[in-house]
């Protein structure tokens, strides 16, 4: 048993016992359970498995000092009715906003950050990384880092505009056919069946190889796709409020179909709408990511996530991990948005901490 197996057991030891001694019951029950977890692990890995729960941990423990940081700068630079909601934002919604925050900054300023063009040829094929290359070059030449900034930019940008058509089309539609009701709510409603009838992906590759890849046919399919979606939300949401009696007494007063919507709908429903933002934002990003991979995403040579997977895999074949980097881009802002939802729901369901 070597010195850093007897500092990790002793470190672990001491926290739980610390942890009891001051009654802090969620910290001892966690650094207890994973002293218990570690004797396993350490006798069936030996120290190199122990070493992994080390630096796991230690980047856990980064993650959650570095969300507790970005939170507390958000409640200073904010309003105090907005601070006062986000000093109950948990850790992950924070660490969720922090990697959104890095993903906006990156997207909005590439040009800046990254230090080649998304097509600029630098290097031989799958060049290794070096002080120019961060990340080394991929099967063109090209640098991955700088492509992976650029990939923030192409990739979430093009999911951010076709997610907003894809609301602006389901919520509109959605509230119009929970106040005009009848022949039209009928007719809508089938319409999202048909739709949400076929499969997203096979729907999508259907309609691009018809129409072709270009950027706005990829926005207009996919917002076609997903707005059934949005529609249903809407439509249930807003089914409960028009029955309201503020929502009578406003038909009584002679006020119109948009009036009621922009007025006494859409304020009540704003909270669960911007929730189901996020969620739909994580679909079309994944949607996106996929066609790209498939190739009939966003096309050569605009940097893109989805197609940088397809164009380095055969790296994985040699052991390299290079071709994982831009996977896990997408895995970790699905991820990141995923925190803040569950979040906004948790707020927007009137639910409360015990």
């Amino acid at each position: 048993m070597n010195e850093f197996v007897i500092a990790y057991f002793a470190a672990l030891i001491i926290a739980s016992c610390l942890a009891a001694y001051f009654k802090y019951t969620r910290a001892f029950m966690l650094v207890f359970s994973l002293t218990l977890v570690s004797i396993i692990v350490g006798i069936i890995g030996g120290t190199s498995a122990l070493w992994t729960i080390t630096i796991f941990a230690g980047l856990l423990a980064l993650a959650a000092a570095l969300s507790y940081a970005f939170r507390e700068f958000l409640i200073q630079i904010s309003r105090p009715g907005l601070a006062k909601e986000l000093r109950t934002a948990p850790l992950t919604a924070a660490f969720g906003m922090f990697i959104i925050f890095t993903y906006a900054i990156a997207g909005v300023f590439a040009p800046w950050i990254a230090p080649h063009g998304q097509a600029e040829v630098i290097a031989g094929a799958f060049a290794p990384a070096d002080a120019n290359m961060l990340l080394g070059a991929d099967q063109l030449g090209r640098d991955m880092f700088s492509r992976l900034i650029y990939g923030a930019r192409n990739s979430v940008g093009l999911a951010l505009v076709a997610t907003i058509g894809a609301f602006a089309l389901g919520a509109v539609s959605g509230l119009f056919a929970a106040v005009k009701g009848g022949w039209f709510d009928q007719a809508m409603g089938r319409s999202a069946d048909i739709i949400m009838s076929v499969p997203s992906l096979i729907f999508a590759l259907l309609m691009l190889s018809i129409f072709g890849t270009n950027l706005s046919i990829i926005v207009i399919v996919v917002a076609i796709i997903y707005s059934p979606r949005v529609f249903r939300l809407t439509r249930a949401v807003a089914g409960n409020i028009v029955v309201m009696d503020y929502i009578e007494a406003a038909k009584l007063r002679g006020e119109g179909d948009w009036y009621l919507i922009r007025k006494e709908i859409l304020p009540n429903c704003t909270a669960p709408l911007i929730a189901e933002f996020g969620l739909e934002f994580c679909f079309v990003f994944l949607l996106i990511a996929g066609l790209s991979f498939l190739g009939l995403g966003i096309q050569p040579p605009t940097a893109d996530w989805g197609s940088m997977v397809r164009e380095n895999a055969t790296l994985i074949s040699f052991g390299d991990i290079t071709p994982l980097i831009p996977a896990a881009a997408i895995a970790l802002l699905t991820v990141a948005i995923n925190f803040v939802v569950d979040w906004m729901l948790f707020r927007s369901s009137g639910l409360k901490e015990q």
